[in-house]
C-alpha cells in the first residue's frame, strides 16, 4: 500500500517558472540552484535569508551543477557551459550534439568520481533523438540512445545502479554501473499516475521521482516497489532534490508548461516548494574540471 507523507510542502519562491527544473543544493553557498528551461533563466534561492537571484541564460538550459572550482557547469542547448556566479558570464566548454540541432539538453547528475551524466531530448518532444551522456575530464561519451524525453540520471548509494528515465513512456530504467560503464539495461518501475520526471536518491536507497501531471513525488524501494508519495498542491513536479544542513529539506521545482489553462485554479504552478523529510539525501558531488 502506498504511504503518503504527513509533512506539508511549503511554497518558498512563487517564481511561476514556465518549466522549472534541476534543483540542486550548493553546500558552500547554502543555497538552491535551479533553472527555468523555457524561460531561459538560472535561479538561486538562499533559505537562511530568503534571498533570490536570477540570471539570463544563453539558450534553453536543462541543469546547472556545481563544479570543484566554485563555478557551475550548465547544460545549455548545444553544449556544456561554465557559469561564473560572480560575473554572470557563460563560457562554452564542450559542444554537444552538433549533429542533432533539434535537440536540447535536459536533466543532469554528478557522480562521486566527479563525472557529469546528463541527457538530451528532442525539443518538440515528437521524435526519439534523446541520448544519455557521460562527460569526464574533457571526454564526452554517449552511453544510451533513442529517448523521447530523458530525465536523470542518478546513482544508488553504493554506486552500482544507475537510474534514468524515459519520461514519455512513464518508465524508470535501471543499469548496472561500474567505473563509468553501463550494462544490463532494464525497466525498474512505471509511474502510472504521472510522467516520470527528475529523480533523486536518499541515503536509504529510496528513489524519489517527480511526477509531471501527477501531483507529487513518488518513492520507490531499491527493489522497484512503489512505497510512498509526497503530495504537492500543484500537478507538475519536475524534480525533487535534498538540501539543507542535514539534507532533510526536499526542494521541488514545478512548471506551468502544458498547463497554462490551470493557472487560475493553481496560481503557484511553477513555484519552488520545500518539505521536511525523515530520511536525508546524499551529499551533492562536484564536477571535476
Amino acid at each position: 500500500m502506498s504511504v503518503v507523507e504527513l509533512a506539508q510542502p511549503e511554497l518558498v519562491w512563487d517564481i511561476q517558472a514556465e518549466l522549472g527544473e534541476g534543483p540542486v543544493w550548493d553546500a558552500e553557498r547554502k543555497a538552491v540552484w535551479f533553472v527555468d528551461i523555457k524561460g531561459r533563466k538560472l535561479h538561486r534561492y538562499t533559505p537562511a535569508n530568503g534571498e533570490t537571484v536570477s540570471w539570463d541564460t544563453p539558450d534553453q538550459t536543462g541543469f546547472a551543477l556545481p563544479a570543484d572550482d566554485a563555478s557551475l557547469v550548465c547544460g545549455v542547448r548545444g553544449g556544456l557551459h561554465r557559469f561564473e556566479p560572480e560575473t554572470g558570464v557563460f563560457t562554452l566548454i564542450q559542444p554537444v550534439e552538433e549533429d542533432r540541432p533539434q535537440n536540447r539538453l535536459n536533466d543532469g547528475f554528478v557522480a562521486p568520481d566527479g563525472s557529469l551524466w546528463f541527457g538530451s531530448m528532442d525539443d518538440s518532444e515528437e521524435v526519439q533523438t534523446g541520448a544519455l551522456y557521460r562527460w569526464f575530464q574533457g571526454e564526452l561519451t554517449r552511453h544510451d540512445d533513442g529517448y523521447g524525453v530523458t530525465n536523470g540520471p542518478c546513482l544508488s548509494p553504493d554506486g552500482r545502479t544507475l537510474y534514468h528515465h524515459d519520461t514519455l513512456a512513464k518508465t524508470v530504467l535501471a543499469f548496472d554501473h561500474a567505473d563509468g560503464v553501463l550494462s544490463n539495461r532494464r525497466v525498474f518501475a512505471v509511474t502510472e499516475d504521472g510522467y516520470a520526471d527528475g529523480p533523486s536518491m536518499d541515503s536509504d536507497g529510496v528513489l524519489h521521482v517527480g511526477l509531471f501531471n501527477g501531483w507529487g513525488v513518488a518513492k520507490f524501494s531499491p527493489q522497484g516497489e512503489r512505497i510512498g508519495k509526497i503530495e504537492v498542491p500543484v500537478q507538475t513536479v519536475t524534480k525533487a532534490a535534498f538540501g539543507g544542513e542535514d539534507l532533510r529539506d526536499l526542494y521541488m521545482t514545478t512548471a506551468w508548461l502544458g498547463n497554462a489553462d490551470k493557472r487560475g485554479e493553481q496560481p503557484t504552478l511553477g513555484g519552488l516548494y520545500r518539505v521536511r523529510v525523515e530520511t536525508p539525501g546524499l551529499p551533492q558531488n562536484k564536477i571535476r574540471l
